[in-house]
């Protein structure tokens, strides 16, 4: 559904934002980086199925480097499932490890952000719900919400 108005995500709370992705340095590799780029649909089915784990949604983009965007329920949330043992991602660590470590084969890189109210704005004009706007809820940015200054400071927080 394409949103055809000048929208803006006003979220409750604070969240946690995850980019996390993968470089293909060496293309003819290919038994070293296909483990590395199909671990993570194994991890978004796991994450998607169990909602309770804190995953609100994710973005992903594929290139020489895939970067795949997340939004999270809380810092804790994340971090209790990068380390859990029963969970597929700290099986796919340690494989990472063992097979490439730093040969140089395979790059890969995360970065995570804690986002307070008051900490984010954001817009989406001709668009459909996308990252920040898939937690939502989405309301039109319009009075306070029109300008990136009013966003920022929380103009308009809990309209929808």
């Amino acid at each position: 559904m394409l949103l055809n108005s000048r929208m803006t995500a006003r979220p409750e709370g604070s969240f946690v934002v995850f980019l996390i992705g993968m470089r293909i340095n060496k293309p003819l590799r290919v038994h070293k980086w296909w483990p590395v780029a199909s671990a993570m649909p194994r991890m978004l089915t796991e994450l998607y199925r169990q909602p309770e784990l804190g995953l609100l949604c994710h973005e992903m983009w594929f290139s020489r480097t895939i970067i795949l965007l997340q939004y999270w329920r809380s810092m804790d949330q994340l971090l209790a499932y990068a380390k859990d043992r029963s969970a597929a991602h700290l099986p796919a660590w340690q494989s990472f490890n063992r097979a490439i470590g730093t040969d140089g084969t395979v790059g890969i890189w995360h970065e995570t952000y804690q986002a307070q109210p008051g900490s984010f704005e954001n817009v989406y004009v001709n668009m459909p719900p996308f990252g920040l706007g898939k937690v939502g809820p989405l309301v039109e940015a319009r009075g306070g919400l029109q300008s990136a200054a009013g966003r920022m400071q929380g103009e308009g927080r809990g309209e929808g």
